[in-house]
């Protein structure tokens, strides 16, 4: 090795000490001429030769075969540049790969080391496992060739938590040896790594690799002293360094937008650095997220929740307040209640409904105007949280006697032994545990808690279905009822200790953030979430991107607060009610501390530069040396003027126009030359959404079951295209697939002739909505929603989900499911005939011969069947094992559905029951 230059045969290089024999060989020939004198020479004096032959060879061309001579020499050697330290080794390989978040920055350089390693193992007949530590197997290693591993390696994602190294460091003490392991770390010391580092080195020999760049994570923002801060922390190298973290949110209009940007500036050896985004309330609440710029991953992205987003709270009461008496003021507790967690604003009525606040907080209001009514009903239903407290004037007026009205929960007992109509006992009474249908439901009862008087709800049908919280006799103590698209609560006892000590205690607190008034500044733990669910709305991928949560399970209250992230508990944004909770990679505590490897284990760098072989190279610039050379040999033996003429005709040849079509190319129109295209060979299509990113994933989809079909049917379909529904036509293909997205433009009329032309005529379309049919292609998505648009002028026949006896299940493979990337199994065709009737003994109607029009889903389809160029797999489904036969039952439903298109039902015919039966083992 010759610094970054390397030899394949270094022994070759010894014929370079030929070469100043060579120079000695070459000077000479021709040899010298000898000089004897000859009378008849004078003759010849004047006469000149038109061939003539110099004496000896310029120096310039023993120079230019030497170069040649010496490149040949040097490309038979087999030089190589960067070449790579070949590893030695013999038997099973493990590869092991943290796929952390913090591995998310790198990932390129770590599937790039992967797959050197596996290279370098298929030369030596390795049989290897590469296993992700956010992943674990059960059970045996999964040995399996190099070359299976490497087709998988382009589709391992880095996840959106940390490694389980102690379930890794229980499953490698059970794995016999010998075994070498290659570890591809991500440098964080996380619980456990010791314990897995001894486990390996036990089984044999253990090398790591790690990357050179350092690992940013962005704490949860938090409002402290009027400002949103954040704090950045790093694991590196320690110099100077300057990040910008930017503030995600919607505009007015619904619009993602950078709502701020502000830069974090780390000195030389520090590890922290803080910035503070100084917002206004309306735009504080409209942040979504915060990231750092220009670095992907999970561990740089913070979601915002109710915690950053204070709402605003109104409080109105009857009457001026006592300074003196501030103990007494109906709105004191709930000052000091809610002023920590949102913001306040105080006044009458109607200036407080201009100001349109999230909630609105009446205590002891009784009588309103009937212009305050309406105004005050009309935000009430547009979405406002009205929260009414007891007090004497509402227990001495007459509001809600006769019926609840909008702007009460329940009707009002009228008449009461205390003032009105509030009823008091001899003893106080306690509250009685919340029950589960209860917004407070898991939240802990003081026994200090103690109602001495309280307004008395009318029994009433929907007195049990409104009452949230009571006491112990069961008599009310919080009702709510829903009014339009709001809510309005009411306490039966007062918003001071006048009546209960309630607002005494820290349940008053928790009461008012279980209802979404207020919000708490810190997460919240086990004890305050107890016994609630949180549904998933969106969640976080190992690079930080937000996605759709789909049909994942609710996560209970307790789990949500304390529980590890993992593949069952995603960092994301996680709902229950009115209110919603982020769980972020980074919390608070989070200390990024680096590993510390033994010194006896070999540790490198994660670069991979690529080794370039130069035989090629060399042996051309041999080849080219010594054409230049056959020409200057005919240059100074004067014989290259004809062929320089020859030269010149042939290059005036072939520059001539070809056939008169080199001005026009095809001569055909772009109309023509698609209909070409797509008319000599079967030509799968995909409709262009005007998305780029969905755009892409359907072509690669397609051709991925292109090449699938190709592989296995018949059929060897052409490269897929993507059409312009304006533009193109459609008859030239027989299925078209159509991924719907939230935003598409719908077509426009002479469109939607052409796509009902094409539906009347035999034609497919796919349409895919994506969201694993979580609403049931209603209102419950976008997509769902942008899907009834875009159909509602389509001449669809009616449809049903697809029976168990339809022809898709058979055309090609048997199948009773058919995923994609989801495993939704609603996928709608066009209904069966009303008379095609099931013969007894027969597995399957006797159908028709049609295809039907349409096939509607939202599994995902192009994403489990999309491949690149090599025909690896471009997008994850499901996890392991699972998922690679979860996408092969999705390329085979894909083989069904065209095979379907093109052939139609000819699998109902009866003459293929017996094979059928076969099959089924019947």
């Amino acid at each position: 090795m010759i610094g970054s230059l390397a030899f394949a045969t270094p022994l070759l290089l010894t014929a370079l000490i030929a070469l100043p024999v060579l120079w000695w060989i070459l000077r000479a020939v021709p040899p010298a001429p000898i000089r004897r004198r000859f009378p008849g020479v004078a003759l010849l004096l004047g006469l000149k030769d038109d061939e003539s032959q110099t004496d000896k060879t310029p120096w310039w061309l023993l120079l230019l075969r030497m170069a040649a001579l010496a490149a040949a020499i040097v490309g038979f050697a087999g030089p190589v540049l960067n070449p790579q330290a070949e590893r030695t080794g013999e038997g099973p390989l493990l590869i092991l790969m943290d796929s952390s978040w913090a591995s998310a920055r790198d990932w390129s350089d770590r599937l790039d080391r992967a797959g050197l390693l596996l290279d370098e193992a298929q030369r030596t007949g390795r049989p290897v496992a590469l296993v992700q530590l956010t992943d674990v197997p059960s059970g045996a290693l999964p040995l399996q060739s190099a070359n299976a591993w490497a087709a998988r390696v382009p589709s391992l994602m880095p996840a959106p938590y940390a490694p389980d190294m102690v379930a890794a460091a229980e499953w490698a003490a059970g794995l016999d040896g010998p075994l070498e392991t290659y570890w591809i770390a991500d440098g964080l010391d996380h619980a456990g790594r010791d314990d897995l580092t001894a486990a390996l080195t036990d089984l044999g020999a253990l090398s790591v690799f790690l990357g050179t760049r350092d690992v940013l994570a962005l704490a949860p923002p938090r409002f402290e002293d009027g400002a949103v801060r954040a704090t950045v922390t790093r694991l590196g190298q320690g110099t100077p360094l300057g990040v910008e973290v930017i503030a995600h949110g919607l505009d007015p209009a619904g619009i993602p937008r950078d709502l701020a940007r502000a830069t974090a500036a780390f000195e030389a050896g520090a590890t922290e650095a803080e910035v503070a985004f100084d917002l206004p309330p309306e735009l504080r609440n409209r942040v979504t997220r915060f990231e750092v710029a220009g670095i992907r991953g999970a561990g740089t992205v913070a979601l915002a929740d109710d915690a950053l987003q204070r709402r605003q709270v109104a409080l109105i009461s009857a009457g001026a307040d006592d300074e003196q008496q501030a103990l007494l003021s109906p709105l004191h507790y709930l000052r000091q209640a809610l002023e920590p967690t949102a913001d306040l604003i105080e006044g009458a009525l109607a200036d407080m409904l201009l100001a349109s606040p999230d909630v609105i907080i009446l205590a002891d209001i009784a009588t309103l105007s009937p212009d305050e009514e309406t105004a005050l009903t009309d935000w009430l239903e547009a979405g406002g949280l009205l929260v009414r407290f007891a007090g004497p004037r509402l227990a001495a007026s007459d509001v809600a006697r006769d019926a609840a009205g909008p702007l009460m929960p329940v009707r009002l007992r009228e008449g009461g032994r205390s003032v009105g109509g509030a009823m008091s006992w001899g003893e106080p009474k306690s509250l009685r545990p919340f029950p589960d249908t209860s917004p407070f439901f898991g939240l802990s009862i003081p026994d200090d808690v103690q109602v001495s008087a309280q307004v008395m709800a009318q029994p009433d049908p929907e007195l049990a279905a409104r009452t949230i919280a009571s006491l112990t006799d069961g008599t009310p103590l919080v009702t709510r009822a829903a009014h339009g698209q709001g809510s309005v609560v009411l306490y039966h006892v007062t918003a001071n200790a006048e009546w209960s000590t309630l607002p005494l205690s820290g349940l008053f607190v928790q009461m008012l953030e279980r209802l979404a008034i207020s919000t708490r500044p810190v997460a919240p733990d086990a004890a305050d979430l107890d016994g609630t669910v949180w549904t998933p709305e969106e969640v976080l991928d190992g690079f930080g991107t937000l996605r759709d949560a789909g049909t994942r399970p609710g996560v209970e209250g307790a789990m949500l607060a304390s529980a590890p992230l993992s593949a069952e508990l995603l960092p994301g944004l996680y709902a229950a009610e009115d209110r919603r909770i982020a769980r972020n990679v980074i919390t608070a505590d989070t200390v990024l501390a680096a590993a510390r490897w033994p010194a006896a284990i070999p540790v490198e760098g994660m670069e991979v530069i690529a080794p370039t072989d130069l035989m090629a190279a060399f042996l051309t610039a041999a080849l080219v040396l010594l054409l230049v050379d056959a020409l200057a040999s005919l240059w100074l033996a004067g014989r290259l003027s004809g062929l320089a003429r020859g030269t010149a005709v042939l290059a005036l040849v072939l520059t001539l126009p070809q056939g008169g079509q080199a001005q026009t190319g095809t001569g055909l129109s772009p109309e023509d030359q698609l209909a070409l295209l797509a008319s000599s060979e079967v030509t799968l299509a995909h409709v262009l959404t005007g998305d780029r990113e969905i755009d892409e994933m359907a072509r690669a989809g397609l051709q991925g079951l292109s090449n699938t079909l190709w592989q296995r049917t018949s059929v060897e379909p052409a490269a897929p295209m993507g059409v312009d529904l304006e533009r193109d036509e459609l008859a030239f293909f027989p299925m078209i697939y159509w991924p719907v997205t939230p935003d598409q433009p719908l077509p426009s009329a002479a469109a939607y002739r052409r796509l009902n032309d094409y539906l009347r005529s035999g034609g497919m379309i796919v349409f895919d909505t994506r969201d694993a049919h979580v609403g049931s292609f209603g209102s419950g998505t976008p997509e769902g929603r942008r899907l009834r648009a875009l159909a509602a002028a389509l001449d669809i026949p009616p449809l049903e989900p697809i029976p168990p006896d339809h022809v898709l299940t058979r055309t090609f493979y048997l199948l009773q499911d058919f995923p994609g990337r989801h495993l939704s199994r609603d996928v709608w065709v066009e209904a069966s005939a009303p008379d095609a009737e099931q013969v007894e003994g027969m597995p399957f109607r006797n159908l028709n011969d049609g295809v039907t029009p349409v096939l509607i889903g939202g599994n995902d389809w192009a994403a489990a069947w999309a491949q690149d160029e090599t025909g690896r797999a471009l997008y994850p489904v499901g996890r392991g094992a699972t998922g690679e036969r979860q996408r092969e039952i999705a390329l085979r439903f894909g083989v069904n559905l065209v095979m379907h298109v093109l052939s139609g039902n000819y699998k109902s015919d009866q003459v293929h029951v017996p094979a059928l039966l076969d099959r089924l083992g019947q």
